[in-house]
């Protein structure tokens, strides 16, 4: 079974919200990944990795799977108009529309959330019931035809379960061993409930520049 995988590509992208789901879709026998941009023009992740696009939003095929991913170029998105157009239109033709981390609140400013379950980055969860969504605290959640995951790393859960959903649990399984995804992280401080307060605090002052612009964005579109 032939599947085509999109995921948007932009300025600013958080590298491992699109890079952790790409291997999973990559991963699938008969698949095709495209990155998706309003161009074609090289952009670079918010630490630096480049990527060129390979399709654009005139371009792009018919796509079972349409993902957003994270970062702190998604604040511009969210006041694009050219791709909050697209992702609507995508969203009424593919399989699952989904999200990884930030990605959730393009979702959001293109009307997709209002009354779905839905998750993001714990430091974003809060927006998410300003679209109208229903926040859930979960790492990959599901609502119908909409999946979305929680911050960063959860791109690689979230790509198994789009797997499972679309091909079954045994393929899924096939591609976790085939990239031997067997996490054991050496801290336990992947959540705030879980990470000393000290730590807490850190991640908080380190990400409150984008915070404090995402905020101010969400005032305006909601």
């Amino acid at each position: 079974m032939s599947l085509s995988f999109g995921i948007l590509v932009f300025p600013q992208v958080q590298q491992l919200d699109l890079t952790g789901p790409y291997e999973v879709f990559a991963s699938v026998p008969d698949s095709a990944v495209h990155l998706i941009a309003k161009d074609g023009e090289p952009v670079r992740s918010a630490t630096g990795l480049p990527f060129v696009p390979t399709a654009t939003f005139a371009t792009c095929p018919p796509l079972d799977v349409l993902c957003i991913p994270g970062g702190a170029g998604v604040n511009a998105l969210m006041e694009d108009e050219a791709t909050l157009d697209f992702v609507r239109a995508r969203a009424a033709e593919v399989r699952y529309l989904t999200s990884v981390c930030t990605g959730a609140l393009v979702l959001g400013a293109a009307g997709l959330l209002a009354g779905r379950r839905a998750t993001t980055h714990w430091y974003a969860h809060d927006f998410l019931a300003r679209f109208g969504a229903v926040p859930v605290q979960d790492r990959v959640v599901r609502d119908g035809t909409l999946i979305t995951a929680g911050g960063v790393t959860s791109g690689i859960d979230f790509g198994l379960a789009v797997v499972a959903e679309l091909l079954g649990r045994e393929e899924a399984e096939t591609v976790q061993l085939a990239l031997e995804y067997a996490p054991a992280p050496p801290f336990a401080s992947g959540t705030p409930a879980e990470a000393p307060a000290t730590v807490v605090e850190r991640a908080k002052k380190r990400l409150c520049g984008s915070r404090a612009a995402r905020e101010a964005i969400i005032g305006r579109i909601t």
